[in-house]
C-alpha cells in the first residue's frame, strides 16, 4: 500500500553508493562508465522542500523494498532515474580541429584546463593576461595532456566585480582564435550572449557559463541558436556577493532542483540533450560543508543525464581544510577533489593543474584496472 504521506507530485533523489571500479554480482554501471554501484540510497521531498521518505539498500531490493510503499507517479520517476543513472553518456561534440572526428568520448575522465586571460583571478591573476602570454599557457597545457582549453576574460572569484564587455572582448577573442588555429577544442568561459557568439566564431566549440545562462537575458537563445555544448553551472548570487552567508535546505537535493530546472529550460529554449555539460559550482555561493556534501554526493547528479564537470582546483575550501594556503599550494588538495570526482564518474574536471591531473587520473586507472586487467590480489 503506497505511503499516503508522499504525495504524487513528490520528488525523487536517488544516490548510487557502494562505487567501486569493477564489475561483479548485483553492481549496476554509474554513467554507463568504469564505476559500478551496488546501494541506493533514496529520498524523496515533497514540494515544499520536506524529506518525507528515505530508503538505503542494496540495487537488487530497491523494487521490492524502496518503490512498494511509494506512490505509483513517485515510483516511476525512481525508476526512471535508475535507468538514467546506468546509460552510457555520448560524446562530446567539440567541433573538428584536433579531434578529428569531432567527437570527445567521455569513457574516461577528461581534463579541461584553465586559462585565464585576467589580472585579478584568485589563482593565477596576471600571470596570463597579455594575448602572447595566455597563447603560450595554453599550449602547454595542451602538450601537458588538456583535452579542452576553457578560455575566460573575466574574473569570478568571490567579491570580484563585472568586466566592461569591450574589455572581455579584447582580452578573450585573440586567444581563442590563434589557440583554435592551432587545432585545440576549445571553451569560453563567459556569462555574456555577445561574447559566447563572437568566441564561436573565433573557433570555440564550448560555452562554459558560471551563471548557468541566467546573467545576460539573451544567453538561452544564444546558446540554442550557437548549437554547441554549454556548460550549466550552479551557482547563488553574484560573483560580488556570492558567498555571503550562503544557506540551504539540503544542498546537494537543492542544487540538483536547480540543475533540474536549469537543464529543463535548456532544452525547452532547443540545446540538444548531447550538447549539456551540468557543474554543481564548488566555491560559488557555498560553505566548506557545503562543497564536501556536494562532492561527496556527486554520484547524485548522474541521474540528471548530461555529463558533470566538476571544477575544485585550488579553491578557497581545500586551504580551509589544511593550514589556509595560499591558492598556488594547494595542488594536493585539488587532486584529491579530482579523485573523488573520478570515484563517483565525473566525466570532466576543469583544472590548473593539467600535467599532474592528467599523471594522477592515468594511475588511478591503472590501480582500479581500468583498461580491463584486475588489479592483483595483496600478497
Amino acid at each position: 500500500m503506497a505511503d499516503k504521506s508522499v504525495p504524487a507530485a513528490a520528488r525523487v533523489y536517488l544516490r548510487p553508493a557502494g562505487l567501486d571500479p569493477t564489475p561483479g554480482p548485483g553492481r549496476l554501471p554509474l554513467a554507463g562508465g568504469a564505476v559500478f554501484f551496488s546501494l541506493l540510497d533514496l529520498a524523496v521531498r515533497d514540494p515544499a522542500g520536506a524529506i518525507v521518505a528515505r530508503w538505503h539498500g542494496p540495487v537488487a531490493a530497491f523494487e521490492a523494498d524502496a518503490l512498494a510503499s511509494l506512490p505509483e507517479p513517485v515510483a516511476a520517476a525512481a525508476r526512471a532515474r535508475l535507468a538514467t543513472l546506468q546509460a552510457p553518456r555520448p560524446a562530446l561534440a567539440l567541433g573538428s580541429g584536433s579531434l578529428g572526428s569531432g567527437a570527445l568520448s567521455l569513457d574516461r575522465p577528461r581534463v579541461m584546463g584553465i586559462v585565464n586571460v585576467t589580472p585579478d583571478s584568485f589563482s593565477d591573476g596576471g600571470r596570463y593576461d597579455s594575448v602572447d602570454a595566455a597563447v603560450a599557457h595554453g599550449r602547454a597545457l595542451r602538450e601537458a595532456g588538456a583535452d579542452i582549453l576553457d578560455i575566460g576574460g573575466e574574473s569570478t572569484r568571490p567579491g570580484a566585480a563585472a568586466v566592461p564587455l569591450d574589455e572581455e572582448r579584447r582580452r578573450v577573442l585573440p586567444v581563442v582564435e590563434r589557440l583554435a588555429a592551432d587545432g585545440a577544442a576549445i571553451s569560453v568561459d563567459t556569462r555574456r550572449a555577445a561574447v559566447m557568439a563572437e568566441a564561436v566564431a573565433a573557433g570555440a566549440a564550448m560555452i562554459n557559463d558560471v551563471s548557468g545562462l541566467t546573467h545576460d537575458p539573451d544567453a538561452l537563445a544564444t546558446a540554442a541558436g550557437l548549437d554547441v555544448p554549454v556548460c550549466v553551472m550552479h551557482h547563488r548570487g553574484t560573483p560580488a556577493t556570492m558567498q555571503d552567508d550562503p544557506r540551504y535546505d539540503h544542498v546537494r537535493f537543492d542544487v540538483f532542483d536547480w540543475l533540474a530546472e536549469r537543464l529543463d529550460a535548456l532544452l525547452a529554449a532547443g540545446v540538444r540533450a548531447d550538447h549539456v555539460v551540468l557543474d554543481p559550482g564548488i566555491g560559488f555561493g557555498k560553505t566548506v560543508g557545503h562543497n564536501l556534501d556536494l562532492i561527496h554526493g556527486l554520484a547524485l547528479y548522474h541521474g540528471l543525464g548530461p555529463a558533470l564537470l566538476l571544477g575544485a582546483s585550488r579553491k578557497r575550501f581545500i586551504g580551509a581544510l589544511s593550514r589556509d594556503e595560499p591558492a598556488d599550494r594547494r595542488l594536493g588538495g585539488s587532486l584529491a577533489a579530482v579523485l573523488a570526482g573520478a570515484e563517483r564518474a565525473v566525466q570532466l574536471f576543469r583544472v590548473h593543474d593539467v600535467a599532474e591531473t592528467v599523471q594522477a587520473l592515468a594511475v588511478a586507472r591503472a590501480v582500479h584496472g581500468a583498461d580491463g586487467e584486475a588489479p592483483m590480489p595483496a600478497g
